[in-house]
């Protein structure tokens, strides 16, 4: 975690305190740091809620347009499709490209983000229906899609 936030931010928290000059965040002040940080909608809370898993259930009861009221709903993953070699501006750089003259476009090399925004495919499991919409949810760095629920106090086992 970046020192210079951490030690700005701390003074608002409850049991983390403001670390003097060359010295380390304890474990305890840092988890009360994420614990703020999840509790408000401050700036840089999806800085520090990156690491948590995002487990999604495969069904969700959620409003149909085309039904016209809630209905359950069969949920997946949208996946970008296959890039078409007739569009228009692929057939421009292809021309672009050819002959003589080398890499004629720039290519772009200062990826800044390294998650991308997940994009839920909603699909209404009606038989008369099976509209499909797009729900897009925050970024994460896992995510899963029916996983197994969270259980408290139970035991992992390998």
């Amino acid at each position: 975690m970046d020192q210079g936030i951490l030690s700005w931010i701390s003074r608002f928290t409850l049991h983390a305190t403001k670390p003097k000059r060359n010295e380390q965040l304890s474990e305890r002040s840092e988890f009360a740091l994420q614990v703020w940080f999840n509790r408000q909608k401050h700036p840089f809370a999806s800085k520090y809620m990156l690491g948590k898993m995002v487990n999604v259930p495969k069904t969700r009861r959620t409003y149909c347009k085309k039904c016209g009221k809630h209905q359950p709903h069969k949920v997946t993953q949208y996946k970008k499709g296959k890039d078409s070699l007739y569009a228009q501006g692929k057939r421009r750089y292809d021309r672009k490209q050819s002959g003589y003259g080398g890499q004629t476009k720039p290519i772009f090399r200062k990826k800044a983000k390294t998650t991308k925004k997940i994009v839920l495919r909603l699909e209404c499991v009606e038989p008369s229906c099976r509209s499909k919409r797009m729900l897009a949810i925050k970024r994460c760095k896992h995510f899963e899609l029916g996983g197994d629920k969270k259980r408290k106090g139970q035991v992992i086992q390998f």
